[in-house]
């Protein structure tokens, strides 16, 4: 009973943890804001704009991992105090991404505008309104809500594994399943900070309005759940043969190489419809769709690089648990609903186009499986 009262607590938000929230978040809109970046032009809208995106992020982590060392260093910040506190901070940032996603639908019902990035589309339906969004791009004293949403979120990951990590480390637990999960995320993280404007073209920037589903899944999923396999090493010690650790870097490697691959081409085919791909001129279908490299193998194969890069963050942890799986189960069931709901949506938009491109492509994610 003492053990439940203790936990229970723990989910209360304490000063504590929302001074360390708000500083995170303080010094990401600030750094976003001031610090020198490759200024992206985002997708055209339905009214011919377009927004302009500073990225950043990369140097804004580099920066914040040096003030961050430099704190541990001179003994002002404690290198596991995000680790020590990973519940308040949890249930801190769930409340946050309440108040902000009930503030968003507020803003969006007496919104006036008329662009195309901030014009409201109200059903009418507070549960769709508020889950889904109003809004496609809204804005805060010029910080581009979403693009910053996704960048907290990524950037939290990284510095939770870092704290677990030391946790790790002070234990005398750390070994070699340790290290490669560490590896993997950070390589993953640092690597979509080094190619952010990538995520200017992808579906939740261009498309996805802004509402709860969106803030939740940036600020609190992608941070609180990415992060269970670090969680789990921390309470687990896990010993992997050498086949299994090979086993696990091939599928790594692979997955990135798959993943990254796609999103690149697909950047650079919207750039540039003409660029070579693969050394090839791109095959088009309906002269809209591209049909060469990875989309020419299957037709949302950065999915399955993105599930194989999942599974490796799994990996290490080994076998005798389930619940360091489940963020490659959850992001299964996720991008095969996601995937249906893209081949509905491209086949109203480009009709017998999108009819072409299946005979042509008929692989969905796996190659000759599905």
């Amino acid at each position: 009973m003492e053990f439940d009262k203790s936990l229970l607590d723990s989910f209360i938000p304490s000063l504590s943890s929302v001074v360390v929230l708000s500083s995170y978040l303080g010094y990401l809109a600030i750094a976003g804001l001031v610090l020198p970046g490759k200024a992206v032009p985002g997708a055209v809208l339905s009214d011919g704009s377009r927004l302009h995106y500073r990225c950043n992020g990369l140097l804004s982590l580099v920066l914040l991992l040096v003030l961050t060392g430099t704190g541990v260093y001179l003994g002002w910040i404690s290198p596991t105090v995000i680790a020590d506190k990973g519940i308040e901070l949890l249930s801190t940032t769930l409340l946050f991404s309440i108040l902000v996603s009930v503030i968003l639908y507020i803003a969006g019902t007496i919104s006036r505008h008329t662009s195309a990035s901030l014009k409201p589309h109200v059903t009418g339906k507070f549960i769709d309104d508020w889950w889904f969004g109003i809004q496609l791009n809204p804005h805060f004293m010029g910080i581009d809500l979403k693009f910053y949403f996704v960048r907290a979120g990524m950037m939290a990951w990284l510095f939770i594994n870092l704290s677990i990590l030391s946790k790790t480390y002070l234990a005398g637990t750390a070994n070699l399943s340790v290290f490669l999960y560490q590896l993997f995320c950070a390589i993953y993280v640092i690597d979509y900070f080094y190619h952010e404007e990538f995520m200017t073209s992808t579906w939740d920037i261009i498309a996805e309005r802004l509402g709860f589903m969106l803030v939740f899944g940036d600020l609190v999923f992608i941070p609180f759940t990415f992060s269970i396999q670090g969680w789990w090493l921390l309470k687990n010690q896990v010993e992997l043969p050498s086949a299994a650790i090979i086993a696990n870097c091939i599928i790594f490697i692979t997955g990135y190489l798959v993943f990254r691959g796609a999103n690149k081409q697909k950047h650079i085919f919207k750039k540039n419809p003409k660029a070579l791909i693969w050394g090839k001129p791109p095959k088009l279908v309906g002269g809209k769709l591209l049909a060469s490299g990875y989309w020419g193998v299957a037709r949302h194969c950065n999915y399955l690089g993105d599930l194989m890069l999942a599974l490796s963050f799994s990996l290490p942890c080994g076998a005798s648990s389930v619940i360091p799986y489940f963020y490659p189960i959850y992001l299964f069931i996720l991008l095969i609903w996601r995937e249906r709901r893209d081949e509905a949506r491209c086949s109203q938009k480009y009709k017998e186009i999108w009819a072409e491109y299946c005979k042509l492509v008929p692989w969905r994610i796996f190659p000759y499986v599905y």
